[in-house]
Order: C-alpha cells, then structure tokens, then sequence
C-alpha cells in the first residue's frame, strides 16, 4: 500500500510535510497564528440537487493562507486528487486532519479525509469512506472525537461512525437510521426539481420526503442530537449513545410557529453561553429562535420522549418588500463572542447581521443589525477566521470569494475590496493547524 505522510498524530518538536510543485511554504508566518482558509468546490453539476450557475471547478478543493493584520489571502495550494463535489467540511478539533463528504443525489456520497501540513497547506488525502446514502452534506464529531455523525440529504439518512482515537481515522459504519423507513423516495434523482428554484411547485416536491440537512450534538450533554428535516419542516431529536454507536429517535418538534408551512429547515446552531439554539428555514427566509430544555433533554437521556426545545421567536432573513419566491437561505452561524447570529441569502445575494439581546426578558432574542450585498451571487456559504474578525464568503454562482471586516461594535460588515476567483465555490472552512505535532509515516490502509 502507498504510505502517506500524516501530520497530526503524536506530539512532538518537528513537523515534517510532503511538499509539490502546488504547493508553497508560509515560512515567515507565525505558526502559533497560522490561518488556512480552505474552499471547497463543485467539480460535477449533473448529479446535484440544485443547478450551480457558476463554472464547473476542475480542481476540488483550493488551500489559502491569510493575513490576520488585512484579510489578505494568498493562495498555497490547489487539490489535484480526483475528489467529486466535496461540499462540506470538519477539522479535527485535536488533530491536523480535515474531513470532508460529497454530494450526489445519483451516488453515494464519500467521507474523504485529508492530513493538513502546517508548514504548506498542502492537503494530503489520507482515505475516503462511503456515507452509506446520497448527497452528505454534513458533519459531526461528538465531544471525546470517538464518534463522527453524517447527514445524507437526498436520502435524508443519519449514520454514525466510528473515529480511531490515536489516528483520527474513520473506522467504518457503526448504525445507519433511515426515517423514510426504508421507502422509496418520491423525487427521483434523474428527474427532480431544480432546488435553487423556491416557487410553488418547487417547494411541493421539495417537500414530498424526508430530507435531512443537518445533524448537531447539544452542547450541554453531548447526548442529544438534532437533525433539521428541510422535507418535513421539522427537528427531529434523537438520544445519542456514544457507546454503541446509536441514534433512538426521541420525538420531533415543528421549525416554525404552529400552522406554517414550506418553512424547510436547514441548519441548527447553539449559542456558546445562552441556553437557546437558532434554526435557518431555508424556504422561508426565517430564522426560529428556540429555548433549550434541560430537564427535558434529561429525560431523553433516561429513555423517555420529550420536548427538549420550546419555540420564542421567528425573525424574517431578508426586506419586507423582496418576494420570498426569489430567495432560498444557505447559512446560519452564531458569532464566537455570542453577540450577534449570521445568515445568508441566496437570491436577495446578501447576509443578514441579527442582534443578539442580553437583557432580561428578551436574552438571547434577534433583532436585525445590519444587511450587506455579498458582492456576488448566491452565498451558499460563509464563515469567520479564527479571530473573528474577518468574514470570508462563498458566491457560488458567481466564482468569488470576498472578504469583510466585521465591525463588533456595530455588527455591520465592511467591504474589504479583496476578491479572488474561485470556481463554484461551496463551503468555507478556517483551519488553524496544530503545532508540536510530529509526523507519522501511516498506511494508506487507514
């Protein structure tokens, strides 16, 4: 087997990494604040649920380093393994492996896993799983990084993996939950909708099954896991047991206000310190604000069924006056200093700021800050660098990648001027490798 360099395993004063003709060493930058921005794309339209607009990407995956005093970012390395539409990300939160899944509404999607030099930004792909269903789109890891958690959209399945605790491997299939119950879809992956439409129609048949988005872990527990369901308009609540590798289906609870419909809930993030989580309905351009149940979730834990969320408030994403037909909603994202919640919009092409309330009686509530043009078209994604202070977005069907100050005081984003082409870009991931680590000669076999 072909033996490949992995450089996040055993701690250690050297780092040592596999360097190429695509790739070029940060030697002047300060390793305690490396910054690798890594930008995945679509390679393949045919086989997706949505139609990209952009340039189909030859390379899958492209590696910048950027510069903590400006936003800058300078362009390391590009991926020439033959990975197809790599579409959302993970870094290890102890080691220098990144995962990502594909998506394909026609095959079954891959967990790819990529060792990440600190020294070059080259990734290094190390192995790739099957996700057991078709279009992942997301991932997981539980708090000891003993168990990995992936979404299947098209399929809306839910399986749990295991995680080798020395090499960060993915070790294999430990339980797959269908909540289709084994029936065949509806839609069919040859013949479907275009999902970046958000008409009538497009939401019927967008909504004719399960369609899992998503899957967190809450963080108070570790035990209770949610998974959006964009078909069902619902959360579904699972009891997590990290032992066997198990997910028992613990009740469900609507992503909106009684009685609404075409919500489509997306993606599901908690606050670091309130006891509140935040849903982005992608078909109606909402935001549901939702208050975590301790007591409830206790009893999840012990077996029963129970509410663990209790709806507080539903803001709009975008103006009063622009048709919600015309827009779909891609991220949502809590600010690490806990003061402000993120979303974008794809259509209006924009991301909205929302307020996070401290004072009694309103904590943890929305109100709108500010909304800024993306400077390109359809934001499928966007995230912060690990200071917080620059936002980097992903304009999917524009083939750009901009950068924006974040004003913390004020909650606005201030345009940088600094573009770079990227073609079909998807998801953004802020990497910040591990120093001290000593290179470890593995098996391709992980």
């Amino acid at each position: 087997a072909q033996a490949v360099w992995l450089t996040a395993i055993f701690p250690g004063s050297s780092v040592l990494c596999a360097m190429s003709s695509s790739s070029m060493s940060v030697s002047n930058a300060d390793p305690r604040s490396l910054q690798l921005i890594v930008i995945s794309c679509y390679t393949r339209f045919d086989n997706l649920a949505h139609g990209p607009r952009g340039k189909e990407a030859k390379r899958c995956v492209y590696t910048y380093w950027m510069d903590p005093s400006d936003g800058q970012m300078t362009l390391l390395s590009v991926s020439t393994e033959n990975v197809m539409n790599p579409a959302f990300s993970r870094f290890h939160p102890t080691k220098n492996v990144l995962y990502m899944c594909t998506e394909s509404v026609a095959d079954p999607g891959d967990i790819v896993s990529w060792a990440v030099c600190p020294q070059s930004g080259k990734l290094s792909k190390l192995s790739n799983v099957s996700a057991g269903g078709t279009s992942t789109c997301y991932i997981t890891l539980d708090k000891g990084c003993e168990n990995m958690l992936v979404v299947n959209y098209w399929d809306s399945t839910i399986g749990v993996f295991g995680l080798d605790p020395n090499t960060a491997a993915v070790t294999g299939l430990r339980s797959m939950y269908d909540p289709n119950g084994g029936r065949p879809m509806k839609a069919r992956p040859d013949k479907h909708v275009n999902h970046s439409e958000n008409d009538a129609g497009a939401q019927k048949e967008r909504q004719s099954d399960p369609h899992s988005h998503a899957v967190i872990l809450d963080p108070t527990f570790g035990q209770i896991a949610y998974v959006p369901d964009l078909g069902m308009d619902l959360i579904r609540q699972f009891h997590f047991d990290k032992v066997k590798g198990v997910l028992r289906p613990a009740g469900t609870v609507p992503s909106g206000p009684p009685g609404c419909k075409a919500l489509g809930p997306r993606y599901i993030e908690f606050h670091p310190v309130h006891p509140l989580c935040y849903v982005i309905n992608e078909l109606s351009s909402e935001v549901s604000v939702f208050e975590f149940d301790r007591a409830g979730a206790e009893r999840v834990i012990k077996g029963e069924d129970a509410p663990t969320l209790r709806l507080v408030q539903t803001v709009r994403t975008i103006p009063e006056g622009y048709p919600g037909d015309m827009n779909t909603c891609g991220r949502i994202t809590v600010h690490s200093s806990g003061m402000f919640v993120l979303v974008s919009n794809r259509g209006h092409d924009s991301i909205t700021v929302f307020r996070v309330h401290s004072s009694p009686g309103s904590r943890g509530l929305l109100s709108v800050a500010s909304t800024q043009h993306t400077r390109g078209a359809t934001p499928r994604h966007f995230a912060f660098d690990g200071s917080g202070q620059w936002l980097i977005t992903a304009n999917q069907d524009s083939d750009k990648v901009g950068i924006f100050r974040f004003n913390l005081a004020t909650g606005k984003l201030e345009w940088t001027g600094q573009q770079y082409e990227v073609p079909s870009p998807n998801f953004v991931c802020s990497v910040i490798p591990h120093q001290g680590l000593e290179s470890e000669m593995l098996s391709a076999k992980l």
